[in-house]
């Protein structure tokens, strides 16, 4: 039997992050994996319930949260309704809830702390658990799907002079048919913390077991992305999804009963290599 257990804990500028952990029963002491989800992402998008299951399945916990400021709510954890939390998010503000959910799922009262915690992170959230994994000695092990590899990525450089003049740009998100502000304070916190923030930079420096998925149809994040991360930390393991794209089959909503036969496969190697390694 699964179980799933919400909770709520206070993340940056007090605002709230909303969580869910899944387990059987019997193994409350297995491992966790903690999720990280991208760009106007959120933890019940599309399939991940579903992964979650899998994983649950195979012997582990899964923890899986929403940024305080992705643009959701505890109220409306599927929706982004809050714009003016998502035009003031930051780097920082996602690398401080990161830390704050890990110091949560190691410390909380309500399910032992594990042993062993390992970071699932996808697109932007893998550029988060990289930065995260190298100066968090509570992480274990790491995988990213999809990975950026510079957070400058995210939008277009020659977008970058209009945002500084107007101190906002309008980023259109295809899942929701919405125009989202991006106040321009998130470029300056990239820009405070360039190195610290620099994700290339961080892969050289990451010493836990590393796996680094990635689809040959990534419309999103090129394939070469994930090839240059592999080249920064020779000792990681790039495993390439033929005719993946960048959410490997999925949608939002996802109807299906079976997951997609590619995140089938980059599940079914997330476990192997967590057994593993």
């Amino acid at each position: 039997m699964i179980i799933r257990q919400t909770f709520t804990i206070k993340g940056s500028g007090g605002k709230p992050i909303l969580l869910d952990l899944s387990f059987k029963r019997g193994l409350e002491n297995a491992p966790m994996i903690l999720f990280v989800h991208g760009f106007k992402g959120f933890k019940d998008w599309g399939t991940h319930n579903m992964v979650a299951e899998y994983f649950v399945k195979q012997g582990f916990r899964f923890l899986k949260f929403n940024f305080s400021h992705n643009g959701t709510s505890p109220e409306y954890p599927t929706e982004f309704k809050d714009q003016t939390a998502f035009g003031d998010n930051t780097f920082s503000k996602e690398l401080n809830d990161l830390d704050l959910v890990i110091s949560f799922a190691k410390s909380h009262k309500e399910f032992p702390a594990p042993e062993q915690l390992y970071l699932l992170g996808h697109s932007r959230g893998g550029g988060v658990s990289i930065i995260q994994s190298v100066k968090d000695h509570r992480i274990n092990k790491l995988i990213t799907l999809a990975s950026i590899s510079d957070f400058r990525s995210l939008w277009k450089k020659e977008e970058e002079d209009e945002w500084r003049k107007n101190g906002v740009i309008l980023s259109f998100n295809v899942r929701t048919r919405q125009y989202t502000p991006l106040k321009v304070d998130l470029l300056n916190d990239l820009e405070k913390h360039a190195e610290e923030y620099n994700i290339l930079k961080a892969a050289t420096q990451v010493k836990i077991p590393w796996l680094i998925i990635h689809g040959d149809r990534d419309e999103n994040v090129n394939l070469s992305e994930a090839e240059k991360l592999k080249e920064r930390c020779p000792d990681s393991e790039l495993f390439i999804i033929p005719y993946a794209n960048h959410v490997f089959g999925s949608s939002h909503p996802y109807l299906k009963e079976d997951l997609p036969l590619e995140l089938h496969l980059a599940c079914e190697r997330s476990v192997e290599f967590l057994r593993n390694n």
